[in-house]
């Protein structure tokens, strides 16, 4: 089950970079912040669930993921950037993982295991002191 994000459904605004970029980094706001109400969007509600119960910093206690997209020196780019990391969680938390069924062992491996245990036990009991 493939959920796309709509674009209208997240705020972006612009800020100021870190790291390096000279007197420019003070002047340009190319760095976006994403933000994505997740109660207020029109995903499923399973998938809400699941993105409101990861462990996940950048998911406020109102329920807001935040996304810093940083990487590019265009506005657009980072918008862009933003976006599809935002997509790529909403398909993380729409994939339902299966429930492990625990199984038992089976009889002939059960088997197969003490024999190998009494074969090993027995080359260990033949280790000992040869006597005249």
């Amino acid at each position: 089950m493939t959920v796309t994000i709509k674009p209208e459904e997240v705020a972006f605004s612009a800020i100021r970079a870190q790291g390096p970029g000279g007197q420019n980094v003070n002047k340009v706001s190319c760095a976006v912040h994403a933000r994505f109400d997740i109660g207020a969007s029109s995903l499923p509600d399973a998938v809400k669930t699941r993105l409101l119960e990861m462990r996940d910093a950048r998911v406020t206690q109102e329920g807001v993921l935040v996304i810093k997209a940083q990487q590019s020196r265009s506005l657009e780019q980072n918008k862009l950037d933003a976006l599809a990391r935002l997509q790529a969680l909403v398909d993380k938390a729409s994939v339902v993982e299966t429930v492990r069924r625990p199984t038992r062992p089976t009889r002939a491996s059960q088997r197969r295991r003490l024999d190998a245990k009494t074969r090993s036990g027995q080359i260990k009991a033949l280790r000992g002191k040869v006597s005249d």
